[in-house]
């Protein structure tokens, strides 16, 4: 049991270790954008932390990521939690969602589960499958332990092509019965005619 969920969140983990960034060719951060893909990190950063200071929620995240990661800057997980956050703030599911992680590790702020489920199901209410499947495993191993909506979270994600939320679910699934099976399924059609919004 307690193997699957480490490499449920290993494998999530390994997912948003890249940099999200529908920038514009030549504006906006695309300079930085295509100087990070080539490795030249000091000239991604000197382009995108004006833009990040400015409210660009894009460059706000890609410098949460080079932070984070400790690349072409030394890893510090704090200001990578202040860059996220801004982005987050603004809408920004993949920034919410690494916001999120930060809290369940709590690395550069408190760990706090309450805090990392409130930043997933921002993320996850804009469509975001990893933050649901990572809502899928919050309650399955207890933010509260519900497997109703452990199995709902799951079955959306699944439904959005993310291959370790069917693992979860089908995991689930063992140990609730048909009924409750039934339930998490007419939650999870409920939540998708609703397009996420307070499920």
């Amino acid at each position: 049991m307690m193997k699957l969920k480490v490499t449920l969140f290993g494998v999530l983990t390994a997912v948003s270790l890249g940099i999200v960034a529908p920038y514009a060719s030549g504006q906006d951060g695309g300079e930085a954008y295509t100087a990070y893909l080539n490795g030249d990190y000091a000239t991604a950063l000197k382009e995108w932390r004006p833009l990040a200071e400015q409210g660009n929620l894009f460059a706000q995240y890609d410098l949460g990521q080079m932070y984070r990661y400790g690349v072409g800057v030394p890893q510090n997980y704090k200001e990578a939690a202040r860059w996220y956050r801004l982005a987050a703030e603004q809408g920004h599911f993949y920034a919410q969602s690494d916001l999120g992680w930060m809290y369940f590790d709590g690395k550069g702020v408190p760990q706090d589960d309450e805090e990392a489920a409130k930043w997933w199901r921002l993320a996850a209410e804009q469509g975001h499958a990893p933050a649901q499947t990572y809502l899928g495993v919050m309650y399955w191993i207890g933010a509260p332990e519900d497997y109703i909506y452990s199995h709902m979270w799951f079955n959306l994600a699944a439904a959005n092509g993310h291959d370790d939320a069917e693992e979860g679910r089908d995991i689930v699934a063992k140990k609730m019965t048909p009924s409750q099976i039934e339930k998490a399924q007419t939650l999870a059609q409920e939540c998708l005619r609703k397009n996420y919004k307070g499920c």
